[in-house]
């Protein structure tokens, strides 16, 4: 694994994990190895807070009917933050899990909903993630919506968007303009090009800042304690992204 490769990779985990902190339980699906060590990172800065379950995780699933108990924290108020990410993202922070093309007849399909749409509107804070930033992902309308970002008034919902982390950026969504907020930069990156490979629209934080770099605290332990939970779930991850040898 190439070194810039490596310090991306430490720079997400340590920027997701920063919008855990005070949070009691954070809740991670399937394929987020990324998401999953930020949650780990954040707990063990926590002294144990927030809690954190990983789905497929033999050691860290906290649930014993996997997503059916998921679904059952989720609408009683007892998960706090969730990851959802998408083939496509659009500026309303409409995710789409479905395939390209106009429904039903698709040219290529993505994994499938499962219970996105279900945990964006209970989940207080959902993070989007997506490590790819193109425009071919960040796209003006999605093709088909697995999960919307915003609801009519009338309609109850407590859980929604709270940011969008890509491999170049962090947005924030601002609720009252209903629009992401572009929050911070990481290296190398400038306004023009995430300009240049974002399909939507976006709002600018009039002081756009740099994406706090990890501390050598916070990576000592991602390569110690909490590459070796991660390892569990992820074994891949870990000896691949990470470089963790076992």
């Amino acid at each position: 694994m190439n070194k810039l490769k490596k310090q991306n990779t430490e720079l997400l985990i340590t920027t997701i994990s920063k919008m855990l902190e005070g949070l009691n339980h954070v809740a991670v699906g399937a394929s987020s190895p990324i998401p999953g060590a930020a949650a780990l990172l954040a707990s063990e800065k926590g002294h144990g807070l927030p809690k954190v379950t990983i789905l497929g995780s033999q050691k860290l699933n906290h649930f014993t009917d996997g997503g059916k108990e998921l679904f059952d924290c989720a609408a009683q108020g007892r998960i706090d933050a969730f990851f959802l990410g998408g083939g496509q993202i659009d500026g309303l922070a409409n995710i789409n899990l479905v395939g390209l093309g106009k429904y039903p007849n698709l040219f290529r399909c993505f994994p499938g909903s499962y219970g996105s749409s279900y945990l964006y509107f209970l989940i207080p804070r959902v993070i989007l993630f997506r490590e790819e930033h193109s425009n071919r992902v960040f796209v003006p309308k999605v093709d088909f919506i697995s999960a919307p970002g915003i609801s009519g008034k009338n309609i109850y919902r407590k859980g929604g968007p709270y940011a969008l982390v890509t491999s170049r950026c962090v947005f924030k969504w601002n609720i009252h303009y209903k629009c992401f907020v572009l929050e911070s930069l990481h290296p190398s990156e400038t306004i023009e090009g995430i300009k240049a490979n974002t399909g939507f629209n976006f709002c600018i934080n009039k002081d756009v800042k740099s994406t706090l770099l990890p501390t050598q605290h916070e990576i000592d332990l991602i390569y110690g304690s909490v590459g070796h939970q991660i390892a569990d779930t992820y074994p891949d991850f870990a000896t691949k992204q990470l470089g963790l040898k076992f």
